[in-house]
């Protein structure tokens, strides 16, 4: 185990039930059962294959004889004819009708689709339990207000809850993208050599009837709606560009979550969880690092990146089926999907265990609000009498003295105070003070959140109740 390689995505980061999705023996198995819908579809059309080879076929469909395969393997050269053989060595009633007509890429591609498929699935069903856990925290703190930022500089008051509707809509944004594209997953189907299905010419004696009847018999059995409309050998390769981008998506948006809690962490107002145990530093002892973010983060730039691999294999491909994909699949695509499963793992982890440090969030809005609360309190000294453009140019030049004490004397913000001692204005610190509530700067915050959350939110968690729950468990 120490002495070669093993991928962090594995080791480390991705799920157990994703590591399976993408395992030899899920391929191997998916091939089995491709093989005996094969073998079903002619034998339905007519061709003289017996429910005693078909029953076989099923007998053997999961106890793979892998070292005979192995073996084989090291003969031949390839690896669908070694495990056809080795399916032949348990099934030797079958073994004459085991993948008839059809070529690599019938179990190959169409175990592709079948594999990303389900993987989709379950980066939707995480994805979903990441956008309700932002909920509830959206909800619990939809009407406490915090420091807004724009280019990083303080700007008008949001909510924290507001703040997390912002997240939780990029997420949504990537729902959408990733049902469409589960929508439109099709098998290959079983074309031949170059898509034209010319051996099933021979095989059913030229009946174009029949021949038209094998994709969707094929599709049906293997739990899909259709298959490719048409082909060369394989699937257009823009299937795994589609698939990428969508995973790319996802990782775009976990990577924005993380730089806010990264940024929001050195703020010192939220905080991701951090164990009773947990090392931030092996120096300084103190620190508590937002690791589980930084590591979202980093997958994240992963993934973003793999999409390119994809999108150039697909550019590249020469007429009917060209093999300069097949390693870059092997490795760009289930490692994509590892990867955003590991994101999603991540993202569920840290929202569940966000901490909100409510009193350093107000101290700080209230270090800021006096620059904020101008227009109101320019508004009120109008309507004590004063004259608007004089008031106006003389809270710029006391919000400029103020600014200056606060970057250059380190003092605080001391703008009410000097309002107040300006006879223009006609204000006590008191009255002034009583402008002070934050809550009077965050604008519709706490109503948009809630209908965000009733018109947008709950009517998807709803339709996906049965997938709600899920718990992550983060390995390192």
């Amino acid at each position: 185990m120490y002495d070669r390689y093993q991928s962090p995505l594995s080791e480390r980061y991705a799920s157990k039930e994703m590591q399976y999705i993408f395992s030899p023996d899920k391929k191997f198995k998916t091939w089995r059962k491709l093989w005996i819908a094969l073998a079903e579809t002619e034998k339905e059309l007519g061709l003289n294959i017996t429910d005693e080879q078909i029953e076989e076929l099923k007998a053997h469909a999961e106890d793979i004889n892998y070292d005979v395969a192995k073996e084989r393997e090291k003969l031949v050269r390839h690896d669908v004819m070694s495990h056809v053989y080795a399916y032949g060595v348990q099934c030797p009633k079958a073994k004459g009708i085991i993948h008839l007509g059809a070529t690599s890429c019938y179990v190959g591609d169409n175990t592709d689709v079948i594999i990303m498929t389900e993987a989709l699935k379950l980066v939707r069903k995480k994805l979903v339990n990441v956008i309700a856990e932002l909920a509830k925290f959206a909800d619990t703190y939809k009407a406490q207000p915090t420091l807004a930022f724009t280019h990083f500089q303080p700007a008008q008051p949001t909510t924290v809850g507001k703040r997390a509707t912002l997240w939780m809509n990029e997420f949504v944004c990537d729902l959408e993208d990733l049902d469409y594209v589960i929508s439109t997953m099709k098998l290959l189907g079983c074309k031949g050599t170059t898509g034209t299905q010319a051996s099933f010419l021979e095989l059913f004696e030229g009946d174009q009837d029949k021949i038209r009847q094998i994709d969707p018999m094929i599709a049906k059995k293997m739990g899909f709606d259709k298959c490719q409309p048409v082909s060369g050998q394989t699937y257009t390769r823009k299937v795994d560009t589609r698939v990428l981008n969508v995973l790319a998506g996802i990782a775009a948006s976990a990577h924005k979550f993380s730089n806010d809690i990264r940024l929001l962490q050195h703020l010192k107002e939220v905080e991701e969880p951090f164990e009773k145990n947990q090392i931030g530093s092996s120096a300084m002892a103190y620190k508590r690092n937002p690791m589980r973010s930084e590591r979202i983060a980093s997958l994240a730039d992963y993934v973003i990146c793999d999409a390119l691999n994809p999108a150039i294999i697909s550019s590249t491909q020469w007429f009917e089926r060209t093999l300069d994909d097949s390693a870059n699949k092997r490795l760009s695509v289930p490692e994509g999907f590892l990867a955003v499963d590991g994101i999603l793992d991540l993202c569920l982890n840290v929202v569940d265990g966000l901490v909100v440090y409510t009193k350093v969030i107000e101290k700080r809005l209230l270090s800021e609000l006096p620059f904020m609360a101008t227009e109101n309190i320019m508004m009120d000294a109008v309507k004590a009498g004063g004259d608007r453009q004089e008031l106006h140019e003389r809270i710029r030049e006391l919000s400029m003295e103020a600014g200056y004490n606060v970057k250059h004397e380190g003092l605080d913000n001391n703008l009410l105070e000097l309002i107040a001692n300006d006879e223009k204005f006609g204000l006590s610190l008191e009255e002034l003070k009583k402008s002070m509530d934050p809550a009077k700067y965050v604008g519709r915050s706490k109503e948009q959140v809630e209908e965000y959350l009733e018109e947008v939110i709950n009517p998807i968690l709803e339709a996906n109740k049965a997938d709600l729950g899920m718990t992550a468990e983060i390995n390192v």
